[in-house]
C-alpha cells in the first residue's frame, strides 16, 4: 500500500493541467494513465479558449503552448467552401499566431485579456502539458497503469493499480480522488453518478489523413478550418500540421447506417473536392457521436470528476477541453485551500455547487449552435456549385448564412468571459443581477461571481500577472484603509494581496474594493469594508454562511 494527497486518473489535458496548478499551490500528487509515456493522443481537441490561455499563462506554460502547434504564418481562419478545393463561400478570419498580439480587425482580435485563444491540436499540446509536469517534483506519473476496485470512504479512498505491461497489481490510498478519465470514467462509476441528456445529437465519420498535395490544390489562401458545403456531403477539414496531415469531419445523415457502413473514401473525396487518381493515406480512424451528457453529480465525499468524465456535448465553440480544464482549476484552489490548512472541508462543497450550473449553461449554448448547424446543412441549395448568376446567388446566401452562425462559435467571448457563479456557498453575493451573456458576447462586471475584470496596469503590465496566487484584494480607492481585511485574512492564514489598481476601468466603476478569488472570480466587492472583516474571511474559505443576501450580514459557523 503507497499513499498519497491526491490521486488524478487520466493524463490528457485536463488531469495534467489539474495536477501542474496543484503542484504549483504545493500539493504532492499522483497521475494514473494507461497510455505509455511517449504514446500519442487522438488527434482531436483543436483550440485552445482565451481563459484556458490565462491559466497556462499563470503556470508558466502560454508561451511555449503558442508555438507549437501551426507554423508561425499558417492562418488560423475559418474558411467555407463548396469544397476544400472548391468556391469559398465566406471566412471567419482568425490571426496567425504571429500576428496573434498586433491583429485588431478580427472577431477574435482586441478581447478583455492578456491571452488571446491558440488554434492547436491536442498532438502538440499534450506532449508539453506531459513534459512539465514530469519535471515537477510534488507530480509523479504512474503510466501503462489501469486503476480498478475503487473504494470511496468519507476521509480517503483506495484503489487497486494494475500495470498493464506485467498484470501486477497494488493498492493505492489517498486523501482525494479525482476522475479525469473521460467518457468512460471509472471513477464516475465509483461515485454513483449517472449520465443523463441526450445520448445522440450527431455522428462524425472522421478520418486522420497524410495528404501532403491537398494544400496546393486550394483555390484560395490557407485555413486551420475548411468547412465543405456541397449537396453531397457536409463536413469540417482540420490542419493539424500545415503541411500535410489533416483531420476530415465528416458529417453523417440521419439515416445513414453505421460508421464502416458509409463509403469513407467516397465522403472524403466528396468533402476535399478531388478526384479518384487523389492519393492520401489515413493514419486513423476518429470516429464520434456529438452528445450531450451531464453527470448528474460530480461528487462523493473524497471523490471528484472533471472533464469528459463529468459532462460531455457536441463539440462546437470548442468547448470540450476547455470546459475540463475550467473544472480542473476550480477544484485546484479549493482541494488546495484545504490541504494547505487554511479552508476546512466544507470549502470542497463549492466545487459542484458551482461547476454543475456551468456546466448546463454551456451545453445548452453548445447544443443550441448544433441545431442552428444541423439545419443549415438540410438547405442546401442544388445550384451552390453552379458557373453563372444563379450559383453565385446561392453561394452568397449559404456563405451570409453560415458566417452568421459559426462566426459566434469560433470567437465566443460570452462563453469565454460571460459565465458566472450564481449560488456558491463561498461567495458573497451583495443583490445584484449579474449581466446575461450569450455565446459571442458578455459584459464584464465585479458583481460577485463574475469573472474579474481584466486591465491592462499603467506600466503595461496585465493585472492579472500582478495579482497574487490566491486572494487579491484590488483597491481602486486608494483611500480605503484595508488593514482590518489583512488583519482577518492573517489571523486564519488566508494567502492575501493588496493591489493597487489604475481607476478608469468601466468594470470597475462604482466599487472602490474587488476582492478576486484564485481562480479570478468575484468573491467580494464594496466601497468600504465590511463591518466584520472575520466573517467575510470565513466566508471566502468556505467556514461560513451569509444570513441573508446583502452580503455585509454574516454569521460563522
Amino acid at each position: 500500500m503507497t499513499g498519497t494527497n491526491v490521486v488524478i486518473v487520466g493524463a490528457g489535458p485536463v488531469g495534467l493541467t489539474l495536477a501542474i496548478d496543484l503542484a504549483w499551490r504545493g500539493i504532492d500528487v499522483t497521475v494514473v494513465e494507461t497510455r505509455a509515456p511517449a504514446q500519442p493522443p487522438e488527434p482531436k481537441c483543436n483550440h485552445v479558449a482565451a481563459r484556458t490561455m490565462e491559466i497556462f499563462r499563470r503556470l508558466g506554460l502560454a508561451g511555449k503552448i503558442r508555438n507549437a502547434g501551426l507554423p508561425a504564418d499558417y492562418p488560423h481562419d475559418i474558411s467555407y467552401r463548396t469544397s476544400f478545393a472548391g468556391q469559398e463561400l465566406t471566412r471567419i478570419r482568425i490571426p496567425c499566431r504571429r500576428d496573434r498580439f498586433t491583429a485588431t480587425d478580427g472577431p477574435d482580435c482586441n478581447w478583455p485579456t492578456p491571452e488571446p485563444p491558440h488554434r492547436i491540436n491536442q498532438i502538440f499540446l499534450e506532449p508539453i502539458l506531459f513534459e512539465h509536469a514530469l519535471a515537477q517534483p510534488r507530480i509523479t506519473i504512474i503510466s501503462r497503469t489501469v486503476v480498478e476496485d475503487v473504494v470511496i470512504g468519507e476521509s480517503g479512498a483506495q484503489a487497486s493499480l494494475r500495470d498493464l505491461e506485467t498484470g501486477n497489481i497494488r493498492r493505492i490510498e489517498c486523501r482525494f480522488l479525482i476522475g479525469c478519465d473521460g467518457a468512460r470514467s471509472a471513477v464516475r462509476k465509483a461515485i454513483g453518478a449517472e449520465f443523463t441528456g441526450d445520448a445522440v445529437v450527431q455522428r462524425v465519420q472522421s478520418t486522420y489523413i497524410r495528404a501532403p498535395k491537398l494544400i496546393g490544390l486550394q483555390r484560395c489562401a490557407s485555413a486551420w478550418g475548411t468547412g465543405a458545403i456541397n449537396p453531397r456531403r457536409s463536413g469540417m477539414v482540420y490542419a493539424i500540421d500545415g503541411r500535410e496531415r489533416w483531420l476530415v469531419h465528416n458529417y453523417m445523415r440521419p439515416g445513414e447506417g453505421d460508421f464502416e457502413e458509409v463509403d469513407r473514401d467516397a465522403c472524403l473525396r466528396a468533402i476535399l473536392g478531388v478526384g479518384a487518381d487523389f492519393e492520401y493515406e489515413i493514419i486513423s480512424k476518429e470516429d464520434w457521436y456529438g452528445r450531450r451528457l451531464v453527470a448528474d453529480k460530480f461528487r462523493d465525499r473524497c471523490a471528484f470528476i472533471a472533464g469528459d468524465a463529468a459532462h460531455i456535448w457536441v463539440p462546437y465553440a470548442g468547448y470540450g477541453m476547455n470546459a475540463g480544464i475550467a473544472d480542473a482549476m476550480n477544484l485546484s484552489w479549493l482541494l488546495a485551500a484545504h490541504l494547505n490548512g487554511w479552508a476546512p472541508a466544507a470549502i470542497l462543497d463549492a466545487y459542484e455547487a458551482e461547476r454543475w450550473p456551468i456546466t448546463s449553461q454551456v451545453s445548452r449554448f453548445a447544443m443550441s449552435h448544433a441545431e442552428a448547424e444541423i439545419k443549415r446543412r438540410g438547405a442546401i441549395p442544388d445550384a451552390i456549385e453552379d458557373e453563372g448568376p444563379t450559383g453565385e446567388a446561392a453561394r452568397r446566401e449559404v456563405g451570409n448564412l453560415t458566417y452568421e452562425i459559426n462566426v459566434r462559435q469560433y470567437a465566443a467571448a460570452g462563453l469565454n468571459f460571460g459565465s458566472y457563479y450564481d449560488s456558491s456557498p463561498i461567495i458573497a453575493y451583495d443583490g445584484s443581477p449579474h449581466p446575461a451573456y450569450t455565446m459571442d458576447s458578455f459584459i464584464p462586471s465585479t458583481v460577485p461571481g463574475c469573472r474579474t475584470p481584466h486591465l491592462w496596469c499603467a506600466d503595461g503590465a496585465s493585472l492579472y500577472d500582478a495579482m497574487g496566487p490566491e486572494f487579491s484584494l484590488l483597491r481602486v480607492d486608494r483611500g480605503i484603509e484595508t488593514a482590518p481585511l489583512e488583519q482577518a485574512a492573517s489571523l486564519r492564514r488566508v494567502p492575501l494581496k493588496i493591489l493597487d489598481v489604475p481607476p478608469g476601468s468601466p468594470a470597475l466603476e462604482g466599487y472602490g474594493l474587488v476582492l478576486s478569488r484564485p481562480d479570478q472570480h468575484v468573491a467580494w466587492r464594496g466601497n468600504t469594508l465590511p463591518a466584520d472583516p472575520l466573517a467575510l474571511i470565513d466566508r471566502i474559505r468556505g467556514a461560513a454562511v451569509l444570513a441573508g443576501n446583502d452580503g455585509q450580514n454574516m454569521i460563522r459557523k
